[in-house]
């Protein structure tokens, strides 16, 4: 949220596959195989169980393509270059971090897909007049190692205020927030907590106290985060990672055996509400099987594929959670939340304050 997101990444720190591709580059043409094939353009955590896609592809007659390609922000950015030859038909992944930054640049057409009435109204707002479509949500947050703070002696940070004491001096990573969702969400979480005039000054305390920013969210999970089963593999040292309160669970389901407890943990007063939409992109190729494929993505087999996928949670109403996925993982009480305008208005000027303050 998320953000995006987690399976295709942390499955491979895991040593699992995940699907993340169907087919190779999309190209020109009109021919009857192009009709036939629709491609998604997403974020690289897309995931999906084979016979729920495979389902999909017999009933609408479409073969799906996937390109995955990179971070959230990083797809969002190539999309808004290639806007007038797109990669694919629909993009999925785009945050409500970054919407505007899409709806500006005119990257989609609207489409109101079948079920839109069945996303929850928390979820639901204009959207660009139709142009995106709620899929997922979840929330941007602190993890922890509990080996490390239990090893230390050491009480978990809580909340933002506590990531600048000294007891967590350099154990914190997070992501570039200029290009990375869950880093820009991270941020605006603080900006959030601090407001307009106190967010920086909250940022000076973060980097005396020994923050540490990566481009991205798998070097900072599978890579720095020693509570990660990727990050121990990676001899990851930080115990402190800016990931989504939906990870805990996928420690423990992708584990072999599977503990009974999760590994790592969050802190809840660090959370920031994600949500991940889908559009139909205006130049597409196959806008037909692109609108077969939206209403895919919003349908209850879908919606209730994605937590143990993408460890996402679904905006439709009546969809399922797993058990085992709200056990570790459930969602915060109180996340910060933050207006869409607001981010719109203020989005690019943060961040270039953000990178003149933390990374110069």
């Amino acid at each position: 949220m998320h953000i995006n997101r987690y399976a295709a990444a942390v499955a491979a720190g895991l040593g699992v596959v995940a699907l993340s591709g169907c087919g190779g580059s999309s190209s020109g043409g009109d021919s009857a195989a192009d009709s036939k094939t629709v491609t998604l353009v997403s974020h690289n955590s897309w995931a999906v169980s084979e016979d729920v896609l495979a389902a999909f592809e017999e009933e609408s007659g479409y073969q799906v393509k996937v390109l995955t390609d990179g971070d959230a922000g990083q797809a969002v950015n190539k999309a808004i270059l290639t806007k007038d030859n797109p990669q694919g038909d629909v993009l999925f992944g785009v945050d409500n971090t970054l919407l505007s930054r899409a709806l500006d640049n005119e990257l989609f057409q609207s489409y109101e897909p079948k079920g839109a009435d069945e996303i929850r109204p928390e979820y639901r707002g204009d959207e660009g007049e139709g142009r995106v479509t709620p899929v997922d949500t979840g929330d941007i947050c602190v993890n922890y190692d509990k080996a490390y703070f239990e090893e230390h002696d050491l009480k978990p940070p809580r909340s933002y205020d506590d990531l600048v004491k000294p007891e967590y001096k350099d154990l914190l990573v997070t992501e570039n927030a200029a290009s990375s969702s869950p880093g820009l969400g991270f941020l605006l979480g603080t900006a959030a907590e601090y407001g307009d005039d106190g967010w920086q000054d909250y940022w000076e305390k973060l980097k005396g106290n020994g923050v540490k920013v990566v481009e991205g969210w798998e070097q900072a999970y599978n890579e720095e985060f020693s509570g990660s089963a990727g990050g121990k593999q990676a001899g990851g040292d930080r115990p402190l990672v800016v990931s989504y309160a939906s990870s805990p669970p996928a420690e423990v389901v992708f584990a072999d055996p599977r503990p009974e407890t999760a590994p790592t943990g969050v802190a809840m007063g660090t959370c920031f509400r994600q949500v991940e939409y889908a559009g139909l992109l205006s130049n597409a190729r196959n806008s037909e099987g692109g609108k077969a494929l939206i209403d895919f993505l919003v349908g209850k087999r879908f919606q209730e594929d994605m937590p143990l996928n993408m460890f996402v949670y679904p905006v439709r109403e009546g969809a399922q959670v797993p058990e085992e996925f709200t056990q570790y993982g459930p969602q915060a009480d109180d996340p910060h939340t933050m207006a869409p305008a607001k981010i719109a208005e203020n989005r690019d000027e943060w961040v270039k304050s953000w990178n003149s303050l933390v990374l110069k």
